[in-house]
Formats: C-alpha cells, structure tokens, sequence
C-alpha cells in the first residue's frame, strides 16, 4: 500500500458573490497516494481548478483540512504557504506563461532564484530539468523560436526543476493538438513512473485521463470515481 501524500478531510470552499455564498467544494474527503496520476475531470464551475489551488497552497478551504505530506496547509499563513509551495510543488498551466526576454534556460531556472542555491546549481538543475524533458538542444532558445509543444516541454521542466513531490496540471494539453497533446501527456507519464512525480491533472480531454492512473469526476462540489468500460 503507497504512503497517502496528500489528504483532503471534510473540505469545503465557499465564495460570496454579492450578498450570496456560493458553495463550490462540499464538504470533500480525498486521499492521493505517493506516486499517484490522478486525472480530475467535470463540467466549468464544477469545483476542479478549486481542487488544484487547495492543493497547491494557493487558496485555502473554508472548513476541513488539507495535509500534503506532514504539512496542514489549511493552518499556514501565506507567507508560509509561498515557502512552502517553492519546494513543495510545481505547476503546468495550459497557457505556458514563459517569459519571452529569458531563454528556455533561463526560463526553466526562474523558480531557483528565490532558493538558497549558488549560480552554478541552479544553472546544473535547470540543465538537468530541460534534458528530462527532451529540450537540451534548445536551451539557448527563447519561446519565440518554440513550438507550442517545446513551450509546454520547457514549462514542465521549470515545474520539476526544484524537484517537487507534486506536480499539479490545469489543462496542460488544452492548447495544443493531439499528436502534440500526447507527446506531453507520455512525458508526464515519464515523470510518474520514472522519477516518481505524484501528479494531479484537471483536464475537460477523457483521451488525456485516458493516461492517468485513475480518473475522478467532480461535479457540484463532489467527487466520484470514473466507472470502468
């Protein structure tokens, strides 16, 4: 039995709109195993990209808990949280969000400049992220000179370069074409099997959850495991 990474107890997420509260988690119970791919998929506003920002430490739950490894994130402060998340996790966006004044290098090597490590790690790291991910040719490139999959490949590899235990993807594949699509998705398989990345992927794609471990559907502020075919 794999070791529970992270643990959702009773969590729910309400926000106002106006005078009203809108409930977009319920009261949610979710356990993530190390070494898990677990895709979420669900209609818009069902709750998915909510999920991922709890996890990831960039919201916090209304009521409940959220633990990743020894950590209750639901009790930090955000200072605390901005620490933490440096370490802890990296995130894949649908949109790239590369930096089109920095090369693919420099690119991927970002995150290590709020690090304690010298000029010369952070430089090995970000090497070593770009190889992983099939771009060391390209690391004098800046995004301009990338197709959109050699986009996604540099901004996965800014995502592990600290070398986080979770990685979470937000429709990581929603921009680009299917061939191109699955190249990305082979490689966060990669991650998951070969260097141990626990990953978390909303997607609206079921040929993307298709590459998951496991799929779990979440709709008005539930979750529900995908029945097998």
């Amino acid at each position: 039995m794999s070791e529970i990474l992270a643990r959702l107890e009773g969590v729910s997420r309400t926000y106002k709109k106006g005078k009203e509260s809108v409930a977009v988690l319920n009261e949610l119970d979710l356990e993530i195993p190390q070494g898990d791919f677990l895709a979420i998929m669900g209609p818009s506003g069902s709750g998915k990209t909510t999920l991922l920002n709890l996890l990831g430490g960039l919201d916090k739950p209304t009521s409940g808990k959220v633990i990743v490894g020894d950590d209750e994130l639901s009790s930090m402060s955000n200072s605390q949280l901005s620490s933490w998340r440096s370490s802890h996790v990296g995130f894949i966006f649908q949109f790239y969000n590369l930096l089109p004044v920095l090369n693919a290098h420099r690119n991927v090597e970002l995150p290590l400049l709020l690090t304690d490590f010298s000029s010369k790690e952070r430089a090995e790291r970000a090497s070593i992220a770009l190889d992983i991910v099939g771009l060391a040719e390209r690391a004098k490139h800046y995004p301009r000179e990338l197709s959109g999959g050699q986009e996604q490949r540099v901004a996965i590899a800014r995502a592990i370069v600290s070398d986080p235990s979770l990685l979470l993807c937000d429709e990581p594949t929603g921009d680009l074409d299917r061939d191109t699509a699955d190249e990305i998705l082979r490689l966060l398989q990669v991650l998951n099997r070969d260097h141990g990345k626990t990953i978390i992927m909303v997607t609206h794609d079921a040929q993307a959850a298709e590459y998951a471990k496991r799929t779990l559907h979440c709709d008005k502020g539930t979750l529900e495991a995908k029945e097998a075919a």
